[in-house]
């Protein structure tokens, strides 16, 4: 036994007289972060080929690239857990807004995905574009996915496979339950979804026809998911007045598939819901005690974005885009949305700013807060809403403001709390400047980093980085990424 000692001591010894290291990348004399929440330290990283295989002190080896990191924090690539970036990466590949930010991995697919496509849904998604317009040149989501990687793109991408989307595909934009066959074919395909490597099922529950899925058939497409250690992520049936039931929902699907569940973009939306947030935390709390595994993420802004047809009915969507303009033009239904629209918009529309116009005889209009385009017409606010959505073919884009910013940072310091952009990844450049759009875009991750954890201190940045990076990539079950 002394002998094996001594020649493992022998060998630690020659090992340190050593030729230095050399690697392709060095980064020297960093602040590393290293993702798991940990003190950070200065040190060095080595990484040869797309490997880190060194970290420490490494002052006697050298890189082909040599980054002098001192005074900066070195970490690992973020994570952004509902991205929009699928078409903003057709554009421009280099996702300039998100990668300056440090986000090398985009998760796609809230409640919709790029696939599986039939021939009728490829019609429909090139007739829903906007600024950015190309060929759909993919059927499965496997497919959509490789389409982005042979054209050559900055960030890594993964997708969930969309409820809405397995829905059109099967049933279309009809307001009732899957039949026997229709149910079959849709865990057929969500197994082929996750077979090509899905990440898991997404739902949207406040559009159409992601809305018309009742929770038992989330259930039982969960419990293909679930065969696989999937992933169940929902944008809830309802942020505002209906949140804490919504909550309810999302807990009850993970009970019954036994899958793990995650709550898109955590909210509470109108000022008579902020109070619900310590109901939220003791509700999800509680399950995450008795077994079940919740999570949530979230944007770091007072304001959401979506398009402004979601302020209106769900009854009146109901058949997909062209039914839902054809019934907005009759006098009859207009007047009864013009009803709704008067208890849903708010302080006359000052606090519904648009930003996004497919039309271009409407694109001045950008910036301008519904109010004030409602003045400019000489229109009622919600005339107003209807006459554009309609001129627009249902592709306005509005900010909403309608958040807390006590509970964002109540939020941010959940330990279950991941972050997402829930946004495209832009330039300041070309098509681009075509629409405007939520800040989101360009400062969520900076905002968390350098608003509350630097400045405002609301959690440390070790804590930060492992909510970017180790918290995701562990829900998302991705090995080998986040630290």
């Amino acid at each position: 036994m002394k002998t094996i000692r001594t020649i493992f001591l022998l060998l630690i010894t020659l090992g340190g007289c050593s030729a230095p290291e050399n690697y392709d990348v060095l980064i020297k004399n960093g602040h590393i972060v290293d993702g798991t929440g940990s003190p950070s330290f200065i040190g060095d990283v080595g990484i040869k080929a797309d490997t880190i295989t060194k970290i420490g002190n490494l002052k006697n080896a050298s890189g082909q690239i040599e980054i002098n990191a001192k005074g900066l924090a070195v970490a690992p690539g973020f994570i952004n857990m509902l991205s929009w970036a699928f078409e903003s990466l057709i554009e421009d590949g280099k996702s300039q807004s998100d990668i300056r930010q440090g986000v090398t991995l985009e998760i796609f697919g809230e409640g919709e995905s790029y696939g599986p496509l039939s021939d009728k849904m490829k019609r429909e998604l090139k007739g829903k574009q906007g600024d950015i317009k190309y060929d759909i040149e993919w059927t499965t989501l496997e497919e959509s996915l490789e389409y982005l990687e042979k054209k050559g793109i900055s960030p890594n991408i993964a997708s969930f496979v969309g409820a809405a989307t397995l829905r059109i595909y099967t049933i279309g934009y009809e307001n009732r339950a899957p039949n026997e066959v229709e149910m079959d074919s849709m865990k057929l395909l969500v197994r082929q979804a996750m077979e090509e490597g899905a990440l898991g099922i997404s739902s949207a529950l406040i559009y159409v026809p992601g809305n018309y899925a009742k929770t038992e058939e989330l259930i039982t497409l969960c419990r293909e998911v679930a065969k696989y250690d999937g992933l169940y992520i929902s944008h809830i049936r309802s942020e505002g007045n209906r949140l804490l039931e919504s909550i309810d929902e999302l807990i009850n699907i993970s009970k019954e598939s036994n899958i793990r569940a995650e709550i898109y973009h955590l909210k509470q939306a109108g000022k008579s819901n902020w109070n619900k947030l310590d109901v939220i935390i003791n509700k999800i709390d509680s399950a995450r005690s008795n077994g079940l595994t919740i999570t949530a993420d979230m944007y770091n802004y007072i304001a959401s974005s979506t398009g402004l047809y979601a302020i209106m009915p769900l009854w009146v969507q109901e058949g997909g885009t062209d039914a839902f303009l054809k019934r907005l033009q009759d006098p009859i239904i207009r007047s009864k949305v013009r009803s709704v629209l008067n208890q849903t918009i708010t302080g006359g529309g000052e606090n519904i700013l648009l930003v996004g116009f497919n039309n271009d005889t409407l694109k001045y209009l950008t910036g301008k807060t519904l109010a004030e385009i409602a003045r400019i017409k000489k229109r009622s606010p919600e005339d107003t809403a209807i006459d554009l959505v309609i001129q627009d073919d249902g592709l306005v884009t509005g900010v909403y403001f309608m958040m807390s910013e006590e509970n964002i940072r109540r939020q941010i310091a959940l330990p279950w709390i991941s972050f997402c952009s829930d946004a495209e990844s832009s330039a300041p450049e070309g098509v681009f400047l075509k629409s405007s759009t939520h800040p989101r875009a360009y400062g969520n991750f900076a905002r968390l980093l350098g608003k509350y954890a630097r400045d405002e201190k609301v959690i440390p940045l070790e804590e930060a980085i492992y909510k970017l990076t180790t918290l995701p990539a562990g829900n998302l079950r991705i090995k080998k990424r986040g630290q």
